[in-house]
């Protein structure tokens, strides 16, 4: 179990204790770091596998969806100038770009701490 001590600055050295070496006050910090994200976890649950999986479905759409519609108005082009697949392919690209952005933006707005 993790010490519940609120964290404390590290103290100044006195003139009798002998100075620490820079490898233990980089153990000390990490150490704070460590409670501090332990503290973190324990008072924000992690999420049910339900709302992961929410999560899993929300991403598939969000790349889904502007595929689908991007191609659908390239194919719809394509049948209007009897092009063959000439908007159809790059739309298909294109939507596919839009929505791996919007999952990956989407991403790093549900966990903004890191």
């Amino acid at each position: 179990m993790v010490n519940e001590q609120p964290d404390v600055p590290p103290r100044e050295p006195d003139s009798k204790e002998p100075a620490r070496n820079h490898g233990s006050h980089l153990l000390e910090r990490s150490a704070q770091r460590a409670v501090r994200r332990e503290r973190a976890a324990r008072d924000v649950p992690e999420p049910s596998l339900g709302s992961r999986l929410g999560q899993i479905g929300m991403l598939g759409w969000m790349v889904v969806i502007p595929t689908l519609l991007c191609l659908w108005i390239g194919h719809w082009l394509d049948r209007y100038f009897a092009t063959g697949v000439f908007f159809s392919a790059p739309l298909l690209m294109i939507g596919a770009a839009i929505g791996l952005w919007l999952a990956w933006r989407w991403m790093h707005r549900q966990n903004p701490e890191d």
